[in-house]
């Protein structure tokens, strides 16, 4: 009886947060720190290889990282637009991103960040996050370059960043 009506809640809880699948967009500057958080660890695309100008490729190469693999290589990431994408697991439009983030990749010059929309309240606050499957700009000190929602792979996340 229990499971059962905590099966009810989570349905009715999935089902009110569901239709929040939106697009808007809402350029902002705000400044802030990156905290950490748990995320699930993504496939890192970076090479060592120099470009024609001498940086190494690790900094222009694409990559779709965790959390926690971009908290570790912040470093290695400053010389691409960073996005932290405000993922959950249960959003299809999240899932449909994700699958072309892996099956297509990400641009280079460009580091997108999985967030779990679930666990991350801290980095929910401090960016104004209310749905899943937004998307945040960020500079290399954290804060705010730009936010939106929709945007359903790596060329299009590219196009949306200032």
């Amino acid at each position: 009886m229990r499971n059962r009506l905590l099966m009810s809640a989570f349905a009715l809880g999935a089902a009110a947060v569901l239709p929040a699948c939106g697009s808007t967009s809402t350029p902002a500057s705000t400044t802030s720190t990156v905290m950490a958080d748990k995320s699930t660890p993504m496939a890192d695309t970076t090479t060592a290889m120099p470009d024609k100008s001498g940086t190494p490729a690790a900094m222009t190469k694409g990559a779709y990282l965790s959390y926690a693999d971009y908290q570790s290589s912040m470093a290695t990431r400053q010389g691409t637009k960073v996005v932290l994408f405000f993922h959950a697991p249960w959003c299809p439009d999240c899932r449909a991103t994700e699958s072309a983030l892996n099956a297509s990749g990400v641009p280079d010059g460009l580091t997108v960040v999985n967030v779990d929309y679930d666990t991350s309240t801290e980095l929910k606050s401090r960016y104004g996050i209310t749905q899943q499957h937004t998307f945040v700009q960020i500079d290399p000190n954290g804060g705010q370059v730009k936010k939106w929602t929709g945007t359903k792979d790596g060329v299009a996340i590219k196009a949306q960043t200032a």
